[in-house]
């Protein structure tokens, strides 16, 4: 007889848009955010645990989505006061992109679509080099050159499921984000390779290092509008 595994899925919705509330307890060993349609009003704010003043990073997510082909969607944003400093998106011809100080030339890679499975997804920069990679459930992308010698500033806010086109608002409905997304956690250095592998296969076990600039396990998340937090006991 095969052993049986229980799972246990609590939900919470949160109030209307406008009304925050906090994250989930961190006794909770996965934590998955879902954006069910497109909206002006939902998203999620992370405070990080440190101010985002970089040189480097390394920013990982799971994420799933099944918008396809018809137009952009964000898939994590963080804006100061006058400039959008770090944008990640799936592009219209599904290429994943990298802003960085509201250029209008990111940085695009052409890799697998996403879809409705969760994808790991995982990207490097290093201002030293310009060096930018992205990882797609542990594989490595080609590596670009970007925005060489430049510096994020601190003092904005990160944002999951809109642009904000103002320091937080002026949300465009037709850029918001549909899908899940969790696992969000950032760190103020390139991690190496063989870190994007590990965290790939390490779902809900905690195994692995958090961020140290964003942490998903412990960071404080508010949510606003219609986004559902679902909770779960592995």
């Amino acid at each position: 007889m095969k052993p049986v595994a229980v799972f246990f899925l609590f939900t919470i919705s949160s109030a209307f848009a406008g009304t925050a509330k906090p994250f989930f307890p961190e006794r909770y060993s996965h934590k998955t955010l879902v954006f069910p349609e497109p909206s002006a009003n939902t998203y999620a704010v992370m405070t990080p645990l440190k101010p985002l003043n970089l040189k480097a990073f390394t920013l990982c997510m799971r994420v799933a989505t099944e918008l396809s082909g018809y137009r952009e969607v964000i898939l994590f944003a963080y804006r100061t006061k006058d400039h959008d400093e770090l944008n990640v998106w799936r592009e219209k011809d599904g290429r994943l992109s990298l802003y960085l100080r509201s250029s209008s030339e990111g940085v695009k890679f052409k890799v697998p679509e996403l879809g409705a499975l969760t994808t790991h997804l995982c990207l490097t920069w290093d201002s030293k080099t310009g060096a930018t990679t992205i990882f797609m459930n542990g594989q490595k992308s080609l590596t670009k050159i970007y925005r060489k010698g430049h510096t994020i500033e601190a003092g904005g806010t990160v944002v999951l499921g809109q642009d904000p086109d103002s320091c937080l608002g002026h949300f465009d409905y037709h850029q918001s984000f549909v899908g899940e997304i969790s696992d969000v956690d950032m760190w103020s250095y390139v991690r190496p390779d063989t870190a994007m592998v590990d965290m790939a296969n390490s779902r809900g076990k905690n195994q692995f290092v958090r961020g140290n600039v964003i942490n998903w396990a412990t960071g404080n998340l508010k949510l606003f509008g219609k986004v559902y937090a679902l909770h779960h006991l592995l």
